[in-house]
Order: C-alpha cells, then structure tokens, then sequence
C-alpha cells in the first residue's frame, strides 16, 4: 500500500446504504497512517496500472460483537465505487484469496459483511464461503453475517496484481 493509494481510497463515497463503507475525512492522515502500517495488512489492488480496490488481511476485519478464534484468517476488502456492481468483485476477491493464501500460508479464511450487503454474501457464497452465524455489533445493533472458507483452491490469473 502506497501513500498514493490510501489518500486515493479514503476519498472514495459510496451510494447509500454502502455508503457506511467509506472513511471518515475528518481523520485523513490518521487513516493514511493506519492504511499503510504493515502490521494492519492492506494491499492495493490494481488492474492495467489503476487502483480499483484492496485487500486487508488480519484483525482489522473483525467486527466488535462477533466470535472469532485464530483458525481462520480474516479478510475484508473494498472496490472503487465505479466499479462495484460491474460484476468484477467476484475476481477481485478470488484474486485476493489466491494472495492472502500465498501470502500468509493460510487456506482458511473468514469474512465478516452487514447483513444487508446481500451483493457481496452471494459473492463470497459463490466463492465457497459458507455462513458461520450472525451477531449485533456492539456499538449500534447492527447484523452482521461471519463466513468462512476452508481449503482454499489455487487458481491462476494475471488479469489482477496486488501491490
């Protein structure tokens, strides 16, 4: 992850209700930082020398009030909001499991998504993923929906890269 590509994706605004997937800009340079701390894991996506999304990979994809152990791990991620719903997300996660298996030696994988983001559950369901449960996220009662992904099967592409 670049300084380029974080100040790029902070300032990306989603459409209501994906809208709550976008960062706070009063928190700028504290998000840049965090962004691109190798400890928090996150990776940009990039297609034909254009950002379009990234990749996280830890802890940071863990919701307060779900249950998690260390078996799986966590995955999250985000699409440039010009894209998303072109059918492309389905690559780009795939692509993203494909890293993150190489990456952290792991084909266990989990992901945590608000209920009401049905477009990426059947994604992450045509992926293999399968649901785990549902909690109420501490902070505000909101559902979220943790599944999970066993024995990930490597397929090759270069259509993608992860920087």
């Amino acid at each position: 992850m670049s300084i380029d590509y974080a100040n790029e994706i902070i300032s990306w605004k989603y459409k209501a209700p994906y809208d709550v997937y976008g960062y706070s800009e009063s928190d700028c340079e504290k998000t840049v930082t965090y962004l691109m701390n190798d400890a928090n894991s996150f990776f940009a996506v990039i297609s034909e020398g254009n950002l379009i999304g990234f990749r996280s990979f830890g802890k940071d994809g863990r919701v307060l009030g779900g249950s998690y152990d260390d078996f799986y791990l966590d995955t999250g991620g985000g699409l440039r909001p010009d894209l998303t719903g072109k059918g492309i997300g389905e690559e780009v996660i795939r692509m993203g499991l494909e890293f993150g298996s190489t990456q952290f030696q792991t084909e266990h994988f989990r992901v945590t998504i608000a209920a009401f983001n049905e477009r990426a559950i059947i994604v992450c369901k045509r992926l293999g993923f399968i649901e785990d449960h549902k909690f109420q996220r501490e902070s505000d009662g909101k559902e979220f929906v943790v599944l999970t992904h066993k024995n990930l099967k490597k397929k090759s592409s270069d259509r993608l890269d992860s920087d």
